[in-house]
């Protein structure tokens, strides 16, 4: 049955680089009463196999996680937006919970936010701070957005937020080699975030964040209920954060001496 226009709902789902992915994450958003894809101009076939799936294809010079989300945003056509990943995928139990959820009515719901579940080393991580990572994503065009800080986008909503049972699906890195690579570049754009902002790093934070991240996901979150891939998440959670900081000391001395900032690279 279909919905009444004020229920329909706009799947926005931002890529670059997805080939390999974006088909399942299309395919399964495809209930959607609209697929919108914005590709920051993928040198793959990303976008070839988004226009078989998606009702919209456009190119967009990348911007920036929230900026490249809010743009998306602006072109969808109905009242409640869904952000999807390229390379997430929604569950049966997630897109049956939606749909029962629209079909009975929302109130004054504003926002609904959902686990995310992460397929990593052949295995779904189901604790450590991996899990639930609740992730508000289908909210109300006129009363959400996109902010946070970089490379960090969330949904912030004016109203009241439901929260669902089922997971969206994460696929998040293809191997260890992936997973140190995104450590690599998102510690690089959060370091550059904090200098941006006159933060700076003392030894305390080198010292201790990385521990105290391991340790709260590995022990307070218990992320050792997932085995050795639960260590491994667990420690390359804490060395992200080391990295990020012992960046953010690079470029407050680069700053001092005039030798200039690393790029988001490396």
């Amino acid at each position: 049955m279909e919905r009444p226009f004020e229920m329909k709902i706009s799947a926005c789902i931002t890529a670059g680089n997805e080939e390999d992915k974006i088909a399942a994450c299309l395919k399964s958003v495809a209930w959607c009463d609209e697929v919108i894809v914005v590709d920051s101009f993928s040198k793959d076939r990303t976008v070839e196999i988004a226009k078989r799936y998606a009702t919209r294809v456009e190119q967009h010079e990348w911007g920036g996680y929230i900026a490249q989300k809010n743009y998306i945003r602006q072109l969808a056509k109905y009242p409640w937006i869904f952000f999807v990943d390229a390379d997430e995928v929604v569950s049966d139990g997630l897109r049956k919970e939606i749909e029962e959820m629209f079909e009975k009515g929302v109130g004054d719901t504003a926002g609904f936010q959902m686990p995310r579940m992460v397929w990593y080393l052949g295995k779904w991580i189901r604790h450590g701070e991996w899990y639930p990572d609740l992730k508000m994503r289908l909210f109300r065009k006129d009363r959400g957005y996109s902010a946070g800080e970089e490379p960090h986008d969330r949904v912030v909503v004016d109203g009241p937020v439901h929260t669902f049972r089922n997971p969206l699906y994460h696929f998040t890195y293809d191997n260890m080699v992936d997973h140190l690579n995104t450590l690599n570049r998102f510690s690089t754009i959060s370091a550059q975030q904090k200098a941006k902002h006159g933060k700076r790093v003392g030894l305390t934070a080198l010292l201790f964040r990385p521990w105290w991240r391991f340790f709260r996901g590995y022990v307070l979150q218990r992320g050792f209920l997932d085995g050795m891939a639960g260590l491994i998440v667990a420690c390359l959670s804490g060395y992200g954060v080391f990295i990020k900081y012992a960046k953010l000391y690079e470029i407050s001395r680069a700053e001092k001496t005039g030798t200039g900032m690393p790029d988001a690279r490396g």
